[in-house]
């Protein structure tokens, strides 16, 4: 795929040869872009300033090396140095949870989704650069009002930064062999082909361990195609549901057609499957199509593969969330305007849009004004992400987001609840009532 930013904003950037080559920079391009004229609000940065970030670690290598070139620059025209630690995405949770409960550590840490909400009394309000950007740049989209607002309220606790996406992706031969063009969107139809797929030897393969992204994604994807939610939209617990045991009752169906092993699948587990073709369904964001095509022993896989919107089920639309980069700045910063002012910075249209296209439609955009990147003007195959911030579903669905929302997530229970009863360890009634017991707990603890 082409990635659009100018070779010359990449050796701006302090993007090696290699790495320009590597994302396919183009050698020339111009920006889509559109700021309107809004005045920045005034951070005067503290003396001495230096600023320790924390993030997840990157699937697309090219992530890394333009954040680290974004950070870069901040440092040479503010003199703020700035070290930013790439931890794995299962460890970023817990090492945030230590840098709140401790007071001490990252100024800045780069979590998933829901974790502003999780630990809101030890972050510092956002909301003056978040209002800035927004006007800046054609206004937050879903996602990001979600996962960024403070429950109920228009203060900013998060600056979210991009979400990946988790679509279907296929090998079109094999679904051709077994008599599909595609995915079937309703229910019954996608359980025949993969009943199908199995028996080709071919089979799916969708995350049932405590992973990050693909585990919850599977999870919340069962829930919402079955019209099932955690809450109501007043924040009762609703996960105890008639429409939760049909999709409990669907996973009992549908986990004997996966590859065995997906109980202890993690968020690479799907990828190394499909990349060995060991199967040929799984649900994935861009990484994995991108890995496949630009490495010439796999080519051929990416080419054979397709993008597609997870399967409706009974909702109206396809529910597909995105799986949120989301900044928070913690209280015990001793530079808090050189925080969010390294955060404004990397958001602004010279950082993030080289960013955002050098990601290859991994991350997709928080503000509307990007969705005009050249990153999504490239392979058809990537468009499918392009939108993945505009969801209406996030995690809590469709209640309020809460530290209790968000702590439900961080301890795996709606990933458990299916894991459970696709293994036979529990019946579906059994699985949904221990569901409710364990976010009932959580809940009573939020009060």
């Amino acid at each position: 795929m082409r990635n659009d930013i100018t070779r010359r904003d990449a050796l701006a950037l302090g993007l090696s040869a290699a790495t320009v080559a590597a994302t396919g920079v183009a050698a020339h391009a111009q920006s889509a872009i559109k700021a309107a004229d809004v005045p920045a609000p005034k951070l005067p940065i503290e003396k001495g300033a230096s600023l320790r970030m924390l993030r997840p670690v990157r699937f697309v290598q090219a992530d890394e090396d333009v954040f680290r070139a974004n950070a870069a620059k901040f440092t040479k025209e503010t003199g703020v140095e700035v070290k930013v630690d790439f931890v794995g995405w299962e460890d970023i949770n817990q090492q945030t949870a230590v840098t709140a409960n401790s007071g001490a550590g990252p100024d800045i840490i780069i979590g998933f989704s829901d974790a502003p909400h999780i630990y809101i009394d030890k972050l510092i309000e956002l909301t003056d650069i978040a209002d800035y950007l927004g006007k800046k740049y054609g206004g937050w989209l879903n996602l990001a009002k979600a996962y960024g607002k403070k429950a109920k309220s228009d203060t900013w606790i998060g600056l979210p930064f991009g979400a990946s996406g988790g679509p279907l992706i296929y090998r079109k031969s094999v679904l051709k062999s077994v008599g599909f063009d595609k995915a079937p969107d309703d229910l019954p139809g996608f359980l025949d082909l993969c009943k199908k797929l199995q028996k080709a030897g071919k089979p799916a393969g969708f995350a049932l361990g405590n992973a990050v992204g693909d585990g919850n994604g599977f999870a919340d994807w069962m829930m919402w195609a079955h019209n099932a939610a955690l809450l109501d939209e007043e924040g009762n617990v609703t996960i105890n549901s008639k429409e939760t045991i049909a999709a409990l009752n669907y996973v009992k169906e549908l986990y004997p057609t996966f590859i065995a092993g997906t109980t202890s699948w993690n968020d690479v587990s799907n990828n190394r499957a499909y990349s060995a073709q060991d199967i040929a369904l799984t649900a994935n964001g861009v990484s994995l199509y991108f890995s496949l095509k630009n490495d010439p022993a796999t080519a051929a896989i990416a080419e054979d593969s397709e993008h597609q919107a997870l399967p409706k089920g009974l909702a109206p639309v396809s529910p597909m969330s995105g799986l949120t980069l989301n900044a928070m700045v913690f209280k015990h910063s001793p530079h808090p305007n050189a925080a969010k002012a390294f955060l404004q910075y990397m958001m602004e249209k010279d950082q993030y849009e080289p960013w955002l296209n050098a990601n290859s439609g991994y991350w997709s955009q928080p503000l509307a004004a990007y969705a005009d990147a050249a990153v999504w003007k490239g392979d058809p195959k990537v468009a499918i992400f392009k939108d993945t911030m505009n969801s209406n579903y996030y995690a809590g669905y469709k209640g309020p987001i809460s530290t209790a929302t968000g702590a439900v997530r961080a301890d795996y229970v709606t990933v458990q609840m299916f894991a459970s009863v696709a293994t036979g360890a529990a019946t579906p009634e059994a699985a949904a009532a221990e569901a409710e017991q364990r976010c009932k707990r959580y809940f009573r603890r939020q009060r």
